[in-house]
Formats: C-alpha cells, structure tokens, sequence
C-alpha cells in the first residue's frame, strides 16, 4: 500500500528537492477527470511496494499551478497522468499513462 503524501503547496517542492538528497522523491500527477489516470492509479495503488521512497500526490486539477511549477522546476514536458522520480534535486525519470508501473518505479529508486 502506498503512504501517499498530499502535494498541495508549492513550497513543498524545494523539500522534495532538499529530500531527495537522503532519498528518492516520487510524484504522482494524477488528473481526477482522466480515466486513464483513474487506471494508472487503481494499478499502483493494488501493486506492493518494494521501495524506500517518499510517495507525492497531486491533484493536478485543483491544484494545476503546482503542476506547472513541477514541469519548470524539474525540466519535464507536463503529462496527465505523470510519474516523476527526484533523486539528489533532479529529476531522473520520467513516465506518462500506461506506462507508469510500479515495477519500473522501483528499478528507478533502488
């Protein structure tokens, strides 16, 4: 079961970035209105986690400044739904849609 961490500010994200030093940060971006997004989420959600990481949720569509704050900040093209894993203040991966996985995930954190 994932521990999600509500992402609702943006001041959260310079202590993603500060976290990420000691740990991988791994951000959610899941739009409500999406039904694939809606999948993508179930599916993680059922999935085990095998991971040391800190799981952020963001609700892209009540909180859509953050989302763009995210795609300037770690110099990514916005997706929905959308995965990203920080690690040392970078973005090192990321993946839209169908192709969020748990399994990859935690290939890129370990």
């Amino acid at each position: 079961m994932i521990n999600w961490i509500k992402l609702t500010k943006e001041e959260q994200l310079a202590d993603i970035q500060a976290a990420s030093a000691g740990k991988p940060q791994v951000i959610f971006k899941h739009s409500t209105r999406c039904s694939i997004s809606s999948m993508v989420l179930s599916r993680l959600e059922r999935e085990s986690v095998h991971t040391d990481a800190d799981f952020y949720y963001l609700d892209l569509i009540a909180f859509r400044s953050i989302s763009n704050e995210i795609a300037e900040k770690f110099h990514v093209h916005h997706e929905s739904p959308q995965v990203l894993v920080i690690r040392n203040g970078e973005c090192i991966y990321d993946e839209s849609h169908m192709g969020i996985t748990m399994d990859e995930i935690a290939q890129q954190v370990a």
